[in-house]
Protein backbone atom coordinates (compact mmCIF):
# COMPACT_ATOMS: atom_id res chain seq x y z
CA UNK A 1 0.00 0.00 0.00
CA UNK A 2 1.18 3.51 -0.82
CA UNK A 3 2.61 5.28 2.20
CA UNK A 4 0.21 7.68 3.86
CA UNK A 5 1.42 11.34 3.99
CA UNK A 6 2.17 12.82 7.38
CA UNK A 7 -0.70 15.31 7.14
CA UNK A 8 -3.06 12.42 6.42
CA UNK A 9 -1.90 10.53 9.49
CA UNK A 10 -2.48 13.65 11.59
CA UNK A 11 -5.98 13.97 10.20
CA UNK A 12 -6.66 10.32 11.00
CA UNK A 13 -5.40 10.67 14.55
CA UNK A 14 -7.41 13.85 15.09
CA UNK A 15 -10.66 12.31 13.82
CA UNK A 16 -13.13 12.04 16.74
CA UNK A 17 -14.24 8.56 17.65
CA UNK A 18 -17.73 7.47 16.69
CA UNK A 19 -18.28 9.82 13.73
CA UNK A 20 -18.12 7.15 11.05
CA UNK A 21 -21.30 6.58 9.12
CA UNK A 22 -23.85 3.97 10.05
CA UNK A 23 -23.16 2.46 6.64
CA UNK A 24 -19.55 1.85 7.62
CA UNK A 25 -20.49 0.24 10.94
CA UNK A 26 -22.94 -2.08 9.16
CA UNK A 27 -20.34 -3.04 6.59
CA UNK A 28 -17.69 -3.73 9.23
CA UNK A 29 -20.13 -6.02 11.01
CA UNK A 30 -20.76 -7.94 7.79
CA UNK A 31 -17.04 -8.27 7.09
CA UNK A 32 -16.09 -9.29 10.60
CA UNK A 33 -17.52 -12.76 10.07
CA UNK A 34 -14.86 -13.70 7.53
CA UNK A 35 -11.59 -13.84 9.53
CA UNK A 36 -9.76 -11.79 12.18
CA UNK A 37 -7.12 -10.73 9.65
CA UNK A 38 -9.73 -9.66 7.11
CA UNK A 39 -11.67 -7.77 9.77
CA UNK A 40 -8.52 -5.95 10.92
CA UNK A 41 -7.57 -5.11 7.34
CA UNK A 42 -11.06 -3.77 6.64
CA UNK A 43 -11.02 -1.68 9.81
CA UNK A 44 -7.61 -0.22 8.89
CA UNK A 45 -8.76 0.62 5.39
CA UNK A 46 -11.93 2.28 6.67
CA UNK A 47 -9.76 4.43 8.95
CA UNK A 48 -7.59 5.33 5.99
CA UNK A 49 -10.63 6.38 3.91
CA UNK A 50 -11.81 8.50 6.82
CA UNK A 51 -8.49 10.29 6.93
CA UNK A 52 -8.51 10.85 3.18
CA UNK A 53 -12.01 12.29 3.43
CA UNK A 54 -10.90 14.75 6.09
CA UNK A 55 -7.92 15.87 4.04
CA UNK A 56 -9.91 16.42 0.84
CA UNK A 57 -12.74 18.20 2.65
CA UNK A 58 -10.24 20.68 4.10
CA UNK A 59 -8.87 21.32 0.60
CA UNK A 60 -12.23 21.60 -1.16
CA UNK A 61 -14.13 23.69 1.37
CA UNK A 62 -12.68 27.05 0.14
CA UNK A 63 -13.62 26.17 -3.44
CA UNK A 64 -17.36 26.20 -2.79
CA UNK A 65 -17.46 29.92 -3.62
CA UNK A 66 -15.38 29.45 -6.76
CA UNK A 67 -15.50 27.41 -9.92
CA UNK A 68 -18.51 25.91 -11.69
CA UNK A 69 -20.87 25.71 -8.72
CA UNK A 70 -21.61 23.61 -5.62
CA UNK A 71 -23.04 20.61 -7.48
CA UNK A 72 -19.92 20.15 -9.56
CA UNK A 73 -17.63 20.92 -6.62
CA UNK A 74 -19.19 18.10 -4.59
CA UNK A 75 -19.14 15.72 -7.55
CA UNK A 76 -15.44 16.49 -8.14
CA UNK A 77 -14.69 15.96 -4.46
CA UNK A 78 -16.25 12.49 -4.57
CA UNK A 79 -14.52 11.56 -7.83
CA UNK A 80 -11.11 12.65 -6.54
CA UNK A 81 -11.59 10.81 -3.25
CA UNK A 82 -12.47 7.59 -5.06
CA UNK A 83 -9.38 7.96 -7.26
CA UNK A 84 -7.08 8.61 -4.27
CA UNK A 85 -8.53 5.57 -2.48
CA UNK A 86 -7.69 3.36 -5.45
CA UNK A 87 -4.16 4.78 -5.51
CA UNK A 88 -3.88 3.61 -1.89
CA UNK A 89 -5.02 0.11 -2.93
CA UNK A 90 -8.19 0.30 -0.87
CA UNK A 91 -10.62 -2.49 -1.71
CA UNK A 92 -13.59 -1.59 -3.92
CA UNK A 93 -16.17 -2.85 -1.42
CA UNK A 94 -14.76 -0.53 1.23
CA UNK A 95 -14.75 2.42 -1.18
CA UNK A 96 -18.38 1.72 -2.03
CA UNK A 97 -19.34 1.41 1.62
CA UNK A 98 -17.62 4.58 2.79
CA UNK A 99 -18.08 6.95 -0.18
CA UNK A 100 -21.73 7.39 -1.14
CA UNK A 101 -22.33 9.82 -4.00
CA UNK A 102 -25.82 11.28 -3.68
CA UNK A 103 -25.11 14.44 -5.67
CA UNK A 104 -26.33 13.32 -9.11
CA UNK A 105 -30.06 12.96 -9.65
CA UNK A 106 -30.11 10.47 -12.50
CA UNK A 107 -31.13 6.88 -11.77
CA UNK A 108 -28.70 4.43 -13.36
CA UNK A 109 -30.88 1.50 -14.38
CA UNK A 110 -27.83 -0.69 -14.93
CA UNK A 111 -27.03 -0.41 -11.22
CA UNK A 112 -30.49 -1.16 -9.85
CA UNK A 113 -30.31 -4.05 -7.37
CA UNK A 114 -33.73 -3.93 -5.70
CA UNK A 115 -36.01 -6.93 -6.00
CA UNK A 116 -39.24 -7.17 -4.01
CA UNK A 117 -41.11 -10.45 -4.21
CA UNK A 118 -40.35 -13.18 -6.71
CA UNK A 119 -37.37 -12.72 -9.07
CA UNK A 120 -38.68 -11.88 -12.52
CA UNK A 121 -41.92 -10.42 -11.13
CA UNK A 122 -43.26 -6.87 -11.24
CA UNK A 123 -41.27 -6.03 -8.12
CA UNK A 124 -37.99 -7.11 -9.68
CA UNK A 125 -36.62 -3.67 -10.50
CA UNK A 126 -33.34 -5.16 -11.75
CA UNK A 127 -35.22 -5.95 -14.98
CA UNK A 128 -35.94 -2.31 -15.80
CA UNK A 129 -32.74 -1.87 -17.81
CA UNK A 130 -33.78 -4.81 -19.98
CA UNK A 131 -37.44 -3.80 -20.14
CA UNK A 132 -36.60 -0.25 -21.28
CA UNK A 133 -34.11 -1.39 -23.89
CA UNK A 134 -30.96 -0.12 -22.20
CA UNK A 135 -29.38 -3.49 -21.41
CA UNK A 136 -27.55 -5.20 -24.28
CA UNK A 137 -28.19 -8.83 -25.26
CA UNK A 138 -26.31 -11.09 -22.84
CA UNK A 139 -25.34 -8.27 -20.48
CA UNK A 140 -24.91 -9.42 -16.88
CA UNK A 141 -26.70 -7.20 -14.39
CA UNK A 142 -26.87 -8.01 -10.67
CA UNK A 143 -27.85 -11.63 -10.72
CA UNK A 144 -29.54 -11.96 -14.10
CA UNK A 145 -28.59 -11.98 -17.75
CA UNK A 146 -30.42 -9.47 -19.94
CA UNK A 147 -32.17 -10.91 -22.97
CA UNK A 148 -31.66 -7.69 -24.94
CA UNK A 149 -34.98 -8.30 -26.71
CA UNK A 150 -36.19 -4.75 -26.12
CA UNK A 151 -32.82 -3.33 -27.15
CA UNK A 152 -33.14 -5.09 -30.51
CA UNK A 153 -36.89 -4.39 -30.80
CA UNK A 154 -36.29 -0.64 -30.50
CA UNK A 155 -33.92 -0.79 -33.46
CA UNK A 156 -36.47 -2.67 -35.51
CA UNK A 157 -39.02 0.01 -34.70
CA UNK A 158 -36.57 2.73 -35.75
CA UNK A 159 -36.31 1.09 -39.16
CA UNK A 160 -40.09 0.79 -39.45
CA UNK A 161 -40.64 4.42 -38.47
CA UNK A 162 -38.04 5.71 -40.90
CA UNK A 163 -39.93 3.92 -43.67
CA UNK A 164 -43.18 5.44 -42.40
CA UNK A 165 -41.66 8.91 -42.49
CA UNK A 166 -40.29 8.41 -46.00
CA UNK A 167 -43.70 7.25 -47.22
CA UNK A 168 -44.98 10.66 -46.12
CA UNK A 169 -42.07 12.42 -47.81
CA UNK A 170 -40.36 13.24 -44.52
CA UNK A 171 -36.64 12.53 -44.62
CA UNK A 172 -35.12 13.13 -41.18
CA UNK A 173 -31.66 12.79 -42.68
CA UNK A 174 -32.15 15.94 -44.69
CA UNK A 175 -32.02 19.51 -43.44
CA UNK A 176 -35.15 20.44 -41.45
CA UNK A 177 -36.06 24.04 -42.36
CA UNK A 178 -37.85 24.62 -39.06
CA UNK A 179 -35.51 22.60 -36.85
CA UNK A 180 -38.35 21.58 -34.53
CA UNK A 181 -38.54 17.86 -35.33
CA UNK A 182 -40.65 15.63 -37.53
CA UNK A 183 -44.42 16.29 -37.46
CA UNK A 184 -45.44 12.68 -36.83
CA UNK A 185 -43.55 12.51 -33.55
CA UNK A 186 -44.81 15.95 -32.53
CA UNK A 187 -48.36 14.80 -33.20
CA UNK A 188 -47.81 11.71 -31.05
CA UNK A 189 -46.63 13.90 -28.19
CA UNK A 190 -49.72 16.11 -28.54
CA UNK A 191 -51.91 12.98 -28.34
CA UNK A 192 -50.00 11.76 -25.28
CA UNK A 193 -50.51 15.07 -23.46
CA UNK A 194 -54.23 14.96 -24.20
CA UNK A 195 -54.58 11.36 -23.01
CA UNK A 196 -52.53 11.90 -19.82
CA UNK A 197 -53.66 15.36 -18.74
CA UNK A 198 -56.55 16.47 -20.95
CA UNK A 199 -54.61 19.47 -22.31
CA UNK A 200 -55.16 20.19 -25.99
CA UNK A 201 -52.29 21.00 -28.38
CA UNK A 202 -51.76 20.66 -32.10
CA UNK A 203 -48.49 19.28 -33.44
CA UNK A 204 -47.59 22.83 -34.49
CA UNK A 205 -47.50 23.79 -30.80
CA UNK A 206 -45.03 21.01 -29.92
CA UNK A 207 -41.29 21.50 -30.48
CA UNK A 208 -38.74 18.78 -29.82
CA UNK A 209 -35.58 19.39 -27.79
CA UNK A 210 -32.45 17.50 -26.74
CA UNK A 211 -33.82 17.09 -23.23
CA UNK A 212 -35.58 19.64 -21.01
CA UNK A 213 -32.49 21.83 -20.52
CA UNK A 214 -32.07 22.30 -24.27
CA UNK A 215 -35.79 23.03 -24.59
CA UNK A 216 -35.64 25.68 -21.86
CA UNK A 217 -32.56 27.23 -23.45
CA UNK A 218 -34.22 27.55 -26.86
CA UNK A 219 -37.44 28.89 -25.32
CA UNK A 220 -35.71 31.55 -23.22
CA UNK A 221 -33.54 32.55 -26.19
CA UNK A 222 -36.57 33.29 -28.38
CA UNK A 223 -39.03 34.50 -25.74
CA UNK A 224 -36.83 37.36 -24.61
CA UNK A 225 -36.81 38.83 -28.11
CA UNK A 226 -40.56 38.37 -28.45
CA UNK A 227 -41.21 40.26 -25.20
CA UNK A 228 -38.65 42.95 -26.03
CA UNK A 229 -40.27 43.61 -29.41
CA UNK A 230 -43.78 43.69 -27.89
CA UNK A 231 -43.06 45.97 -24.95
CA UNK A 232 -39.84 47.78 -25.80
CA UNK A 233 -38.59 46.78 -22.33
CA UNK A 234 -35.99 44.16 -21.51
CA UNK A 235 -38.00 41.52 -19.62
CA UNK A 236 -37.33 40.23 -16.14
CA UNK A 237 -37.64 36.59 -15.18
CA UNK A 238 -38.66 35.34 -11.73
CA UNK A 239 -36.91 32.40 -10.10
CA UNK A 240 -38.45 31.19 -6.82
CA UNK A 241 -35.72 29.59 -4.74
CA UNK A 242 -34.53 27.02 -3.90
CA UNK A 243 -34.75 25.79 -7.46
CA UNK A 244 -32.96 24.20 -10.38
CA UNK A 245 -30.11 26.55 -11.26
CA UNK A 246 -29.35 25.91 -14.94
CA UNK A 247 -32.24 28.04 -16.31
CA UNK A 248 -30.94 30.95 -14.23
CA UNK A 249 -27.58 30.74 -15.98
CA UNK A 250 -29.33 30.48 -19.34
CA UNK A 251 -31.57 33.50 -18.66
CA UNK A 252 -28.64 35.57 -17.45
CA UNK A 253 -26.64 34.75 -20.58
CA UNK A 254 -29.56 35.90 -22.77
CA UNK A 255 -29.79 39.24 -20.96
CA UNK A 256 -32.94 38.92 -18.86
CA UNK A 257 -33.14 40.98 -15.70
CA UNK A 258 -32.96 38.45 -12.89
CA UNK A 259 -35.63 38.51 -10.19
CA UNK A 260 -35.16 36.11 -7.29
CA UNK A 261 -37.45 35.25 -4.41
CA UNK A 262 -36.57 32.98 -1.51
CA UNK A 263 -39.44 30.76 -0.40
CA UNK A 264 -39.49 29.26 3.08
CA UNK A 265 -40.24 26.08 4.97
CA UNK A 266 -43.45 27.52 6.43
CA UNK A 267 -44.98 27.36 2.94
CA UNK A 268 -43.26 24.11 1.94
CA UNK A 269 -40.76 26.13 -0.12
CA UNK A 270 -43.52 27.17 -2.55
CA UNK A 271 -44.52 30.60 -3.84
CA UNK A 272 -47.76 31.84 -2.28
CA UNK A 273 -50.43 33.99 -3.89
CA UNK A 274 -49.67 36.96 -1.62
CA UNK A 275 -45.97 36.75 -2.39
CA UNK A 276 -46.63 36.57 -6.12
CA UNK A 277 -48.96 39.59 -6.02
CA UNK A 278 -46.31 41.65 -4.23
CA UNK A 279 -43.71 40.65 -6.82
CA UNK A 280 -46.02 41.51 -9.74
CA UNK A 281 -46.75 44.92 -8.26
CA UNK A 282 -43.08 45.71 -7.64
CA UNK A 283 -41.73 44.39 -10.96
CA UNK A 284 -43.65 45.90 -13.90
CA UNK A 285 -41.06 44.47 -16.31
CA UNK A 286 -41.66 40.87 -15.24
CA UNK A 287 -42.28 38.79 -18.35
CA UNK A 288 -41.49 35.19 -17.35
CA UNK A 289 -42.01 33.09 -14.22
CA UNK A 290 -39.97 29.89 -14.06
CA UNK A 291 -42.15 27.45 -12.13
CA UNK A 292 -40.99 23.95 -11.25
CA UNK A 293 -44.35 22.29 -10.72
CA UNK A 294 -42.67 19.46 -8.79
CA UNK A 295 -39.60 20.97 -7.25
CA UNK A 296 -35.95 20.06 -7.49
CA UNK A 297 -34.46 20.17 -4.84
CA UNK A 298 -37.23 20.36 -2.22
CA UNK A 299 -39.40 17.43 -3.47
CA UNK A 300 -42.52 19.48 -2.69
CA UNK A 301 -45.07 19.97 -5.48
CA UNK A 302 -47.81 22.51 -6.16
CA UNK A 303 -51.23 20.94 -5.82
CA UNK A 304 -54.21 22.02 -7.92
CA UNK A 305 -55.55 24.45 -5.33
CA UNK A 306 -52.17 26.17 -4.89
CA UNK A 307 -51.80 26.54 -8.63
CA UNK A 308 -55.29 27.97 -8.98
CA UNK A 309 -54.55 30.61 -6.33
CA UNK A 310 -51.44 31.66 -8.28
CA UNK A 311 -53.43 31.81 -11.51
CA UNK A 312 -56.10 33.93 -9.78
CA UNK A 313 -53.39 36.46 -8.86
CA UNK A 314 -52.08 36.57 -12.42
CA UNK A 315 -55.49 36.78 -14.10
CA UNK A 316 -56.13 40.54 -13.52
CA UNK A 317 -52.67 41.33 -14.85
CA UNK A 318 -53.34 39.28 -17.99
CA UNK A 319 -56.69 41.06 -18.42
CA UNK A 320 -54.87 44.38 -18.24
CA UNK A 321 -52.73 43.26 -21.17
CA UNK A 322 -49.50 42.37 -19.35
CA UNK A 323 -47.39 39.78 -21.16
CA UNK A 324 -46.41 37.41 -18.34
CA UNK A 325 -45.67 33.81 -19.25
CA UNK A 326 -45.33 30.78 -17.02
CA UNK A 327 -42.44 28.54 -18.02
CA UNK A 328 -43.73 25.38 -16.35
CA UNK A 329 -41.00 22.79 -15.83
CA UNK A 330 -42.61 19.33 -15.66
CA UNK A 331 -39.39 17.34 -15.39
CA UNK A 332 -40.58 15.41 -12.30
CA UNK A 333 -44.30 15.28 -13.04
CA UNK A 334 -44.57 11.52 -13.38
CA UNK A 335 -42.34 10.48 -10.48
CA UNK A 336 -45.04 10.73 -7.80
CA UNK A 337 -48.67 9.72 -7.39
CA UNK A 338 -50.57 9.62 -10.73
CA UNK A 339 -53.78 11.06 -9.27
CA UNK A 340 -51.88 14.05 -7.87
CA UNK A 341 -50.20 14.68 -11.23
CA UNK A 342 -53.54 14.50 -13.04
CA UNK A 343 -55.12 17.02 -10.67
CA UNK A 344 -52.27 19.53 -10.79
CA UNK A 345 -52.02 19.38 -14.58
CA UNK A 346 -55.79 19.82 -14.96
CA UNK A 347 -55.41 23.18 -13.20
CA UNK A 348 -53.59 24.49 -16.28
CA UNK A 349 -56.61 23.76 -18.50
CA UNK A 350 -58.29 27.16 -18.16
CA UNK A 351 -58.05 29.00 -21.49
CA UNK A 352 -56.28 32.10 -20.18
CA UNK A 353 -53.78 29.97 -18.25
CA UNK A 354 -53.02 27.87 -21.33
CA UNK A 355 -52.54 31.04 -23.39
CA UNK A 356 -49.82 32.17 -21.01
CA UNK A 357 -48.04 28.87 -20.29
CA UNK A 358 -45.14 27.12 -22.01
CA UNK A 359 -44.66 23.58 -20.74
CA UNK A 360 -41.25 21.90 -20.74
CA UNK A 361 -40.88 18.17 -20.26
CA UNK A 362 -38.64 15.19 -21.01
CA UNK A 363 -38.30 11.45 -20.43
CA UNK A 364 -34.99 11.93 -18.61
CA UNK A 365 -36.27 11.73 -15.04
CA UNK A 366 -39.69 10.12 -15.32
CA UNK A 367 -38.31 7.19 -17.32
CA UNK A 368 -34.64 7.35 -16.27
CA UNK A 369 -33.62 7.80 -19.91
CA UNK A 370 -31.17 10.56 -19.09
CA UNK A 371 -28.67 9.76 -21.81
CA UNK A 372 -31.27 9.66 -24.57
CA UNK A 373 -32.26 13.33 -24.05
CA UNK A 374 -35.90 13.03 -25.20
CA UNK A 375 -37.42 16.46 -24.48
CA UNK A 376 -40.08 18.79 -25.82
CA UNK A 377 -41.95 22.04 -25.22
CA UNK A 378 -45.72 22.49 -25.54
CA UNK A 379 -46.69 26.11 -26.24
CA UNK A 380 -50.20 26.92 -25.02
CA UNK A 381 -50.69 29.92 -27.34
CA UNK A 382 -50.86 28.74 -30.95
CA UNK A 383 -49.98 32.26 -32.15
CA UNK A 384 -46.89 32.43 -29.93
CA UNK A 385 -45.50 29.13 -31.21
CA UNK A 386 -44.20 30.42 -34.59
CA UNK A 387 -42.59 33.39 -32.85
CA UNK A 388 -40.52 31.00 -30.71
CA UNK A 389 -39.42 28.98 -33.73
CA UNK A 390 -36.24 31.04 -34.32
CA UNK A 391 -34.93 29.70 -31.02
CA UNK A 392 -34.73 26.33 -32.76
CA UNK A 393 -33.72 27.29 -36.31
CA UNK A 394 -30.92 29.53 -35.05
CA UNK A 395 -29.47 27.09 -32.52
CA UNK A 396 -29.78 23.46 -33.66
CA UNK A 397 -30.77 24.10 -37.31
CA UNK A 398 -31.89 20.47 -37.60
CA UNK A 399 -32.47 17.82 -34.93
CA UNK A 400 -30.49 14.54 -35.19
CA UNK A 401 -32.09 11.87 -37.37
CA UNK A 402 -31.21 8.76 -35.33
CA UNK A 403 -32.28 10.54 -32.15
CA UNK A 404 -35.73 11.29 -33.59
CA UNK A 405 -36.16 7.67 -34.68
CA UNK A 406 -35.14 6.38 -31.25
CA UNK A 407 -37.54 8.89 -29.67
CA UNK A 408 -40.38 7.50 -31.83
CA UNK A 409 -39.46 3.90 -30.97
CA UNK A 410 -39.42 4.71 -27.25
CA UNK A 411 -42.85 6.34 -27.45
CA UNK A 412 -44.13 3.19 -29.15
CA UNK A 413 -42.58 1.10 -26.37
CA UNK A 414 -44.44 3.16 -23.76
CA UNK A 415 -47.67 2.66 -25.69
CA UNK A 416 -47.05 -1.10 -25.71
CA UNK A 417 -45.96 -1.22 -22.06
CA UNK A 418 -47.87 1.46 -20.11
CA UNK A 419 -46.96 -0.32 -16.87
CA UNK A 420 -43.31 0.76 -17.23
CA UNK A 421 -44.00 4.22 -15.82
CA UNK A 422 -45.90 2.67 -12.92
CA UNK A 423 -42.96 0.40 -12.17
CA UNK A 424 -40.51 3.30 -12.22
CA UNK A 425 -42.74 5.34 -9.90
CA UNK A 426 -42.73 2.38 -7.51
CA UNK A 427 -38.92 2.18 -7.62
CA UNK A 428 -38.59 5.91 -6.89
CA UNK A 429 -41.06 5.61 -4.01
CA UNK A 430 -39.14 2.65 -2.59
CA UNK A 431 -35.81 4.48 -2.74
CA UNK A 432 -37.18 7.70 -1.25
CA UNK A 433 -38.59 5.83 1.74
CA UNK A 434 -35.38 3.84 2.22
CA UNK A 435 -33.16 6.91 2.01
CA UNK A 436 -35.30 8.83 4.49
CA UNK A 437 -35.19 5.86 6.87
CA UNK A 438 -31.42 5.58 6.50
CA UNK A 439 -30.92 9.29 7.21
CA UNK A 440 -33.15 9.06 10.29
CA UNK A 441 -31.12 6.13 11.60
CA UNK A 442 -27.90 8.08 11.12
CA UNK A 443 -29.45 11.16 12.70
CA UNK A 444 -30.53 9.21 15.77
CA UNK A 445 -26.84 8.50 16.46
CA UNK A 446 -25.09 11.61 15.15
CA UNK A 447 -27.72 14.41 15.24
CA UNK A 448 -26.68 15.94 11.92
CA UNK A 449 -30.12 17.16 10.78
CA UNK A 450 -32.84 19.44 12.09
CA UNK A 451 -35.38 18.28 9.50
CA UNK A 452 -35.55 15.42 7.03
CA UNK A 453 -38.45 16.43 4.78
CA UNK A 454 -40.73 13.76 3.36
CA UNK A 455 -41.85 16.17 0.63
CA UNK A 456 -44.81 15.20 -1.55
CA UNK A 457 -43.55 11.73 -2.45
CA UNK A 458 -42.25 12.95 -5.78
CA UNK A 459 -38.93 13.53 -7.61
CA UNK A 460 -35.80 11.46 -7.00
CA UNK A 461 -34.47 13.50 -4.08
CA UNK A 462 -34.60 14.05 -0.33
CA UNK A 463 -34.31 17.60 1.07
CA UNK A 464 -32.93 18.18 4.56
CA UNK A 465 -32.09 21.01 6.92
CA UNK A 466 -28.77 20.49 8.66
CA UNK A 467 -28.16 20.97 12.35
CA UNK A 468 -26.36 24.17 13.47
CA UNK A 469 -22.65 24.03 12.69
CA UNK A 470 -23.05 21.38 9.97
CA UNK A 471 -22.71 21.79 6.22
CA UNK A 472 -22.34 19.51 3.20
CA UNK A 473 -18.60 19.12 3.84
CA UNK A 474 -18.83 18.27 7.52
CA UNK A 475 -21.59 15.78 6.79
CA UNK A 476 -19.50 14.14 4.08
CA UNK A 477 -16.50 14.01 6.38
CA UNK A 478 -18.51 12.35 9.15
CA UNK A 479 -20.68 9.98 7.10
CA UNK A 480 -19.16 9.58 3.65
CA UNK A 481 -22.49 10.66 2.11
CA UNK A 482 -22.09 13.43 -0.46
CA UNK A 483 -25.05 15.72 -1.13
CA UNK A 484 -25.51 19.10 -2.80
CA UNK A 485 -25.52 22.19 -0.54
CA UNK A 486 -28.45 24.59 -0.69
CA UNK A 487 -26.32 27.24 -2.40
CA UNK A 488 -26.41 25.02 -5.48
CA UNK A 489 -30.08 25.98 -5.73
CA UNK A 490 -29.88 29.64 -4.78
CA UNK A 491 -30.54 28.92 -1.11
CA UNK A 492 -28.60 28.66 2.14
CA UNK A 493 -26.03 26.01 2.98
CA UNK A 494 -27.81 24.85 6.10
CA UNK A 495 -29.92 22.85 3.63
CA UNK A 496 -28.78 19.90 1.55
CA UNK A 497 -30.23 17.73 -1.23
CA UNK A 498 -29.59 14.01 -1.57
CA UNK A 499 -30.37 11.96 -4.66
CA UNK A 500 -31.80 8.45 -4.65
CA UNK A 501 -30.30 8.10 -8.12
CA UNK A 502 -27.16 6.32 -9.19
CA UNK A 503 -26.53 4.29 -6.02
CA UNK A 504 -29.23 1.96 -4.62
CA UNK A 505 -30.36 2.64 -1.08
CA UNK A 506 -29.75 -0.11 1.52
CA UNK A 507 -32.86 -1.61 3.03
CA UNK A 508 -33.60 -0.42 6.57
CA UNK A 509 -33.22 -2.92 9.34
Amino acid sequence: MTACPLRLMCAMNAQPKGVTTLIIHDTLSEMSGSSPDASLRSSTQFDLVQGLRSELVARYRPRILEGPGPIRIMARLVAELEQVCREHAIEDQIIQASIVNRTIGDVDLRRVTECEGEPGGRGDYRLLADELGIALPGERLHGYTASGETYLWLREQMLAFERLLLEQRIDVRMYDLYGTGNPILRGWLADMIWQKWGLSFTKEQIYLGIGAMDSIDKTLRALRLVLLERTGINPAILFPEPGFGVPEWQARSFGYRMQHFQTNAAHAFKLTAAQLEEILQSAPDLGVIYLTVTNNPTTFAYDAQELNTLFAVMRPHWEQGRDIYLLADLAYVGTGKPEDDTARMAAFGAQDVMQHTIFVNSFSKTLSLTGDRFGYVAIGDAQLAPALGPGWTNSAASLPAEWQLRYMATMHLLHERPWLNEKLRALYHLRRRRLEAQLRRINAKQHLFLHIYAGDDATVYTWCQLAPGEDAFSLFEKTGIAGVPGSGFGYTDDYIRFSVGVIPVPQSE
